[in-house]
């Protein structure tokens, strides 16, 4: 399905230079349809150009195929200017979980995974317009289950620690999925409570003791 989309710049390179960068294209897979010079300020000083783009929307009406996520992850990587290649795990009508094989997987996955989980958001964003109840999970070298054990055993010695001394501790900034890790590991911890503090996706998990003075 080809898809149109405005962009604005101080000149018509500029232009399509932020069209790019905003759909993760490249040149030649959009087409520059219209060119409007935005008039403004005294004696017309400080102008924009405007351009309408029309590009392809790989996900639309592709009925969820695995293989197209795939490619587009692929895609992605590219764009980066890393080598790589992507493999399908698992596949069901609700979840798909991808696996990268990459000698940059080290950049790939960043510090604490930021980078690969911005890699799993932008393509949930892209997959999810053809179906809202699709969930695409990625990951690189088995790092999510390295992960997931980490911080479990972490938040564990953590609450011990906070037992030991009843002063409360507050965790590195988590995803979701991560701070859920630590609330589920501690919840058999009867004197420990841990609550979500922050704002904005990276939270922090504050682990406290409940049987004395909590101290911040």
């Amino acid at each position: 399905m080809v898809l149109i989309k405005e962009f604005e710049g101080k000149n018509e390179e500029e232009a399509i230079n932020n069209a790019i960068e905003a759909l993760g294209l490249d040149r030649e897979d959009i087409d520059v349809e219209k060119v409007e010079a935005i008039k403004s300020g005294f004696l017309f000083r400080g102008g924009k150009v405007k351009i309408r783009v029309h590009y392809n929307d790989d996900f639309t009406d592709v009925d969820n195929s695995g293989e197209k996520i795939r490619d587009y992850i692929e895609g992605l990587i590219k764009r980066m200017e890393l080598g790589g290649e992507v493999r399908i795990i698992e596949k069901n009508d609700s979840k798909i979980k991808l696996d990268i094989i990459s000698d940059d997987s080290g950049i790939l996955i960043g510090k604490q995974g930021k980078t690969l989980d911005a890699i799993q958001l932008i393509t949930n964003i892209v997959a999810t317009r053809s179906d809202d109840h699709l969930k695409v999970i990625i990951d690189s070298e088995d790092y999510r289950k390295r992960r997931e054990q980490s911080i479990v055993q972490f938040a564990k010695r953590t609450a011990l620690q906070v037992r030991k001394t009843k002063n409360s501790r507050l965790l590195d900034p988590m995803n979701p999925f991560e701070r859920r890790l630590v609330h589920t590991a501690l919840s058999s911890f009867d004197d420990i409570e841990t609550i979500s503090e922050g704002e904005g996706l990276y939270k922090q998990v504050r682990i406290l003791y409940r049987g004395g003075l909590q101290q911040y």
